[in-house]
């Protein structure tokens, strides 16, 4: 399994390099945004991308964007700690998961194999291949969510599996917590927000694809829901 890894700072790249190797997986370096572009087209086997945000040539948010036209591929941003709430947001609508400067490279490697784990539709055996909600066919095996009129919603692995667990246990409600740490195997102190996020453009999607359902509510001080029907 391949992993790129982008930042302009050669440093950062050889340190998460060599995290990376000692883990077993492959390594594919970039050192701007336009290179890392050629380096996902030229490499149809790279699993994963590390991306810094301030590069030159292009900037990572500019990355994000021209990936996501066509892939998937879960996408761990590198955020300095001086840049603000909103353009983090802006980033995870696009990126999967995102830890700052400076950073330990455990956490980075935590987070690797959380979002690894949830790209290889790691879900429990009597879990149900399919669910139907609302406007929704959410498919468990193949990760794809269509409506009823067969269009295909596409959705990040985090995005995929935040949808799956709400569906899959309707009228239940899930803190921001309970979500992170099943979703995104994991614990964290930023998890209320970054579940925000995901939930929020989650939300945009189905509701573009749909013609403004609602599938998804907020339970105010809670967390989030999804009804049964």
């Amino acid at each position: 399994m391949k992993i790129l890894v982008v930042d302009d700072d050669k440093d950062i790249v050889e340190l998460l390099s060599i995290y990376v190797k000692n883990e077993g997986y492959e390594v594919e370096k970039a050192y701007n945004g336009k290179e890392a572009l050629t380096k996902l087209h030229t490499n149809p086997d790279i699993a994963l991308m590390i991306l810094d945000i301030m590069m030159p040539e292009m900037d990572g948010m500019e990355v994000i964007k021209e990936v996501r036209k066509d892939s998937q591929i879960p996408i761990l941003v590198l955020s300095a700690k001086s840049e603000d709430l909103d353009k983090i947001q802006g980033l995870i609508q696009g990126a999967d998961d995102y830890v700052t400067k400076p950073f330990n490279p455990l956490e980075v490697m935590a987070r690797i194999k959380s979002l690894l784990r949830r790209a290889s539709h790691d879900v429990r055996n009597d879990e149900p291949d399919q669910i139907e909600v609302g406007p929704l066919l959410i498919k468990r095996d193949s990760h794809e969510v269509e409506t009823v009129n067969g269009q295909t919603i596409q959705l990040t692995a985090l995005e995929f599996g935040i949808l799956y667990l709400l569906a899959s246990h309707p009228n239940r409600v899930f803190s921001a917590d309970e979500i992170f740490e099943r979703v995104w195997q994991q614990e964290s102190v930023v998890s209320a927000k970054t579940v925000m996020v995901h939930v929020s453009h989650l939300r945009d999607k189905i509701e573009e694809a749909t013609g403004g359902d609602q599938v998804i509510q907020t339970v105010w001080g809670v967390g989030y829901k999804i009804e049964a029907h």
